[in-house]
């Protein structure tokens, strides 16, 4: 665990530190788009933040090639490598379209191409286990399409999500938390070597969306653009392919005393490769809600709007933090409800928990206008927004009117007699402009 606590730390630093001079270097080559109608942003915001998160990814490989606990991955196995290839292409195409704003379908190619790099190297679905009837192994053109589709939909799933200041790092971050606990659970728990390279992706994941939010919270000093959506949904895209395509649940067999127990224990990690993706089931979702809306009205599916859920939540009355914190709260108790069904399936408190802060979580969707307000003990540590107002006296609320007395000053004679009502710098620039007298 220290291994991959020391890839985390380093791989966050690097983000961290590198996203200040990337925000200059934005700005320099004017990578400020103007507001669109869609945006939620009142000011010009450089973009280009993943250009930080792809160097942070850079650095954390880099480390961990260099551990002795973390060696193996790049030794035994040839998808770090894959990965790093996909990403590449995938960065370059998002660093582009963050100056240039590529076409929609430019982007889907390149998509398309980064997920069949990864394919070609060796990062692929090679069978899926299916609760109940066991192990199916699937040809190379299924297991390639399976994998491109999945890519493209949790690439475009992260893409749209990433509306609000710190929504798609913060949703990410907490998908890829809950997936480095299962794979460290295969790895370290079932000595299943095949979980180890989705263990070090996640964990480089996280580190690249922790380094990146500072700079990424509300008000935001920089996005990350297409550059660093694209990049964080394809590593996420790589480290559920890894997982579900390479880990045999003939391995469990050993634990778990049959195929079907076996298959039924790692059903939290099968299940992305249906729904797809229940780790982040609510970009998935509003991917779907987006494409379904656009299509009924006649547009393309790929043309923006200002209706998928976090705007949604924007318009019934939510501030733009507490919008950003519910969509946290919804994909925390999806990831971890799940990750926790998979590790006690038998046990009927968690099902509870789950229902019972769901129902909180309904609450906070009803309640827009609601503002939680901290104790007057911790007020010096939280934001002014969450601080009590101390109540003014009338008297001292409400001034006195002041009385300003007007003078009339009367017009020469050239201006039909009448009495104009003014001050006399009125009347000066009235003669200063050609009035006659």
């Amino acid at each position: 665990m220290r291994d991959y606590l020391l890839t985390l730390c380093v791989t966050a630093a690097v983000t961290y530190l590198l996203t200040g001079p990337v925000r200059k270097f934005a700005i320099a080559t004017g990578a400020m788009p103007e507001i669109r109608a869609r945006d939620v942003h009142r000011e010009p915001t450089p973009r280009l933040g993943g250009i930080a998160m792809f160097f942070g990814l850079c650095a954390g490989l880099l480390v961990a090639d260099h551990l002795q606990n973390l060696n193996s991955v790049f030794e035994l196995s040839n998808e770090p490598r894959a990965l790093l290839s996909g990403a590449a292409l995938i960065w370059l195409i998002g660093v582009l379209d963050d100056k240039f704003e590529l076409d929609a379908l430019i982007k889907l190619g390149a998509q398309m191409i980064s997920a069949g790099v990864m394919v070609a190297q060796g990062l692929t679905i090679l069978w899926l286990p299916i609760p109940g009837v066991g192990v199916v192994s699937l040809t190379p053109w299924q297991g390639t399409l399976l994998t491109v589709a999945l890519v493209v939909l949790t690439i475009n799933a992260v893409n749209f999500v990433d509306g609000l200041d710190g929504l798609a790092a913060g949703m990410v971050c907490i998908a890829a938390a809950a997936f480095f606990l299962y794979a460290y659970r295969l790895w370290y728990g079932y000595t299943i070597e095949a979980a180890a390279p989705a263990t070090l992706f996640t964990v480089i994941l996280m580190g690249m969306c922790l380094g990146f939010l500072p700079h990424n919270m509300h008000p935001a000093r920089i996005f990350m653009g297409d550059s660093g959506s694209m990049l964080i949904g394809l590593i996420l895209a790589a480290s559920a392919i890894s997982i579900t395509g390479q880990v045999d649940p003939d391995a469990l067999k050993i634990f778990e005393g049959s195929t079907r127990q076996a298959t039924h224990a790692a059903l939290p990690v099968f299940i992305p490769l249906v729904l797809p993706l229940t780790i982040i089931a609510i970009p998935m979702a509003d991917l779907v809600l987006a494409i379904v809306r656009r299509t009924w009205k006649g547009q393309s599916p790929f043309a923006a709007d200002r209706g998928h859920l976090h705007h949604r939540l924007l318009e019934i009355g939510h501030s733009h933090s507490r919008a950003v914190l519910i969509m946290y709260f919804w994909s925390a108790l999806i990831a971890f409800g799940t990750l926790a069904y998979s590790v006690h399936s038998a046990s009927m408190w968690i099902v509870l928990c789950v229902v019972a802060l769901s129902a909180i979580g309904l609450v906070l969707l009803l309640l827009p206008r609601f503002t939680p307000r901290a104790p007057r003990w911790a007020e010096s540590v939280v934001p002014p927004r969450y601080r009590r107002r101390k109540r003014v006296p009338v008297a001292e609320a409400v001034p006195e009117p002041v009385v300003v007395e007007e003078e009339r000053i009367p017009v020469p004679a050239g201006i039909n007699g009448a009495t104009a009502i003014g001050n006399r710098g009125r009347f000066t620039d009235r003669r200063k402009a050609g009035t006659p007298s």
